[in-house]
């Protein structure tokens, strides 16, 4: 078998899923999809270890080569992002593949369908599997919150809940590819691009009714409150470190307003991305101050809740050395992007505590991404070219990983990072 003969079966499984995304915890579909091509090339093959956990994903390890050695785990995302106005978007929820998580799918598949078929896997001197995560988009949030009340789910992420499940537990390094955003003249690589980390936090300004036009003065105005608020939140970001990469989007989520009557309460929610998670921490402060003060302001009051979102990810480097000397060998691909930090975040961030992770970049697309025209324009590379090219990092690393600059943590030691983000107020 070659990656040119996979393509077409490949592309086909790339262009089924692109057209019927799936949200977070919901990806029944597609997850039907990769547990049917698994189970297609692994029905005549004894010792593959297949598990489903999240409701949608799928863990499937290949027969083990040595029981001491390395385990390595190659990564892809299922969900899909809610845009509505995406042109190929869900009529019905709204989902929409435009952060190309459906081609992630698809090249982990020719992956695993090449180290099935050739049995390659047998020749590394590692253990490897594959793992098929949901819920990587931070969103449908009111969804999640169901299933955590219903104790189906802890994390609304879907790496950190897998994490939870003891799913993580045994690999030594990770791999994760991910689509580019932007557009690239040249059939492209990326490493090491650093991604955000972000604590998002939700302020609900209460104040007092009253008819706005007989007795404005015996009202209290939550959205002036909210107002202030966000002039204070756009006069902070002089405040805050360039080299963070400070990014804020305040909205409004919900309020109770009518033209005739002071607004009583008025609900607004703010990411707060950066680089590390002390300064995280720094900068959530810095919001509960700016919403604080916006309530005294206007002698109203105000709600704060935090929620945790993803931990910044700091690609490892040492990994990203077999990448890179993999493309010096690799005359098809043109350019390679090295070392561009993003705000953009995603919870590769919360697993690459446990052990070390990268995520490789590929071109390729055309149309913004988590906008409302993304889709792949150039699929003989992504779909057939790139695989291959991961397939021969893969191997390049059987025999020299070097066990000494790998590092592994515990799940117990991601939850006290956690804790001291959440407890952060106790300690000023």
């Amino acid at each position: 078998m070659s990656f040119k003969e996979n393509y077409k079966e490949i592309y086909e499984i790339a262009r089924d899923i692109y057209l019927h995304p799936e949200l977070g915890y919901k990806e029944y579909r597609t997850s039907k999809i990769v547990e049917e091509f698994i189970l297609k090339y692994t029905k005549d093959n004894l010792g593959f270890y297949i598990e489903k956990f999240s409701g949608t994903g799928i863990k499937v390890r290949f027969p083990k080569v040595n029981e001491h050695a390395l385990n390595m785990v190659f990564m892809a995302e299922l969900d899909a992002v809610y845009t509505p106005a995406h042109f190929h978007a869900d009529s019905k929820t709204g989902a929409a593949h435009n952060c190309g998580h459906y081609s992630q799918v698809a090249i982990a598949l020719s992956l695993f369908k090449e180290f099935t078929v050739s049995e390659d896997y047998k020749k590394l001197d590692y253990n490897i599997s594959f793992i098929f995560v949901p819920a990587e988009e931070y969103l449908d949030l009111e969804y999640r919150k169901s299933l955590k009340e219903k104790g189906e789910i802890r994390f609304f992420g879907g790496k950190p809940e897998a994490m939870r499940l003891g799913i993580f537990d045994e690999y030594d390094f990770g791999i994760i590819i991910h689509s580019m955003g932007g557009k690239y003249e040249k059939r492209s690589i990326e490493i090491n691009s650093d991604l955000a980390g972000f604590i998002y936090k939700n302020y609900t300004f209460k104040g007092k009714p009253a008819h706005a036009g007989f007795a404005p003065s015996q009202g209290i105005n939550a959205y002036s409150m909210s107002t202030v608020f966000n002039v204070a939140v756009g006069l902070l970001r002089q405040h805050f470190e360039e080299k963070e990469m400070v990014r804020l989007n305040p909205v409004i989520l919900h309020h109770t307003m009518g033209v005739n009557v002071i607004p009583q309460e008025v609900k607004v929610g703010c990411d707060f991305r950066a680089q590390s998670v002390e300064y995280m921490i720094k900068g959530a402060r810095k919001l509960d101050n700016a919403a604080e003060g916006s309530a005294l302001a206007l002698s109203g009051d105000v709600d704060v809740e935090t929620e945790i979102g993803y931990l910044p990810f700091r690609q490892d480097r040492y990994l990203s050395e077999f990448v890179a000397r993999e493309y010096e060998r690799s005359p098809e691909i043109e350019d390679m992007i090295e070392g561009r930090a993003i705000s953009a975040a995603g919870d590769i961030g919360d697993l690459s505590v446990m052990f070390p992770c990268i995520q490789i970049g590929y071109s390729g697309f055309t149309g913004t991404i988590h906008g409302n025209d993304f889709i792949d324009e150039d699929p003989e590379y992504i779909f057939c070219i790139f695989p291959e090219f991961i397939y021969r990092v893969l191997k390049s690393m059987s025999g020299n990983i070097d066990r000494m600059r790998l590092y592994k943590r515990t799940f117990e030691e991601y939850e006290r990072i956690l804790e001291k983000m959440e407890g952060y107020k106790d300690e000023e």
